[in-house]
């Protein structure tokens, strides 16, 4: 049986300090969160001794073994999965901050839209400077190149 209280079992115990304690609703609350927190407990002890039986090979549960190798194998299948998703998550963030930053004018700040080379407001060139030798990425008013050495015009 899960916590009655939707997972506030412990913050509705520390509140019954707070309340009537001769109150049957609080009595109820009180117990109630004392059976979930004991059913917690003897699930984590039932896990423990599974597990040690499992690794000193004394199961003798070939069901509910070749059950935990299913989960396992979808575990390791779901966990890959998430890595995938946030790799993905990582370089379309990347390239919206890419975008972002080529649409930002240096000078004054100003966001402008899609497609400009120029900032509307203050009409700087937009998006990073590249050096012409190498192409490597360079800070507004760089006069020479930190990756290859040549110096950048105007």
């Amino acid at each position: 049986m899960s916590d009655l209280f939707g997972g506030l079992g412990g913050l509705m115990k520390g509140l019954s300090g707070f309340m009537p304690q001769d109150d049957p609703d609080v009595a109820l609350m009180v117990a109630g969160s004392e059976v979930s927190n004991l059913q917690k407990q003897e699930t984590e002890l039932y896990a423990q001794i599974g597990k040690q039986a499992l690794a000193e090979g004394r199961a003798q549960f070939p069901e509910l073994q070749k059950k935990l190798l299913l989960v396992q194998e979808n575990l390791s299948a779901a966990q890959a999965k998430l890595q995938s998703v946030q790799v993905d998550k990582e370089k379309k963030d990347c390239a919206r901050r890419t975008e972002e930053e080529a649409r930002l004018c240096l000078d004054c700040n100003n966001m402008n839209p899609e497609g400009v080379k120029f900032c509307q407001e203050c009409g700087a060139k937009l998006g990073a400077q590249k050096c012409a030798g190498c192409g490597a990425s360079l800070s507004p008013g760089t006069r020479f190149c930190g990756e290859c050495g040549a110096k950048q015009e105007g």
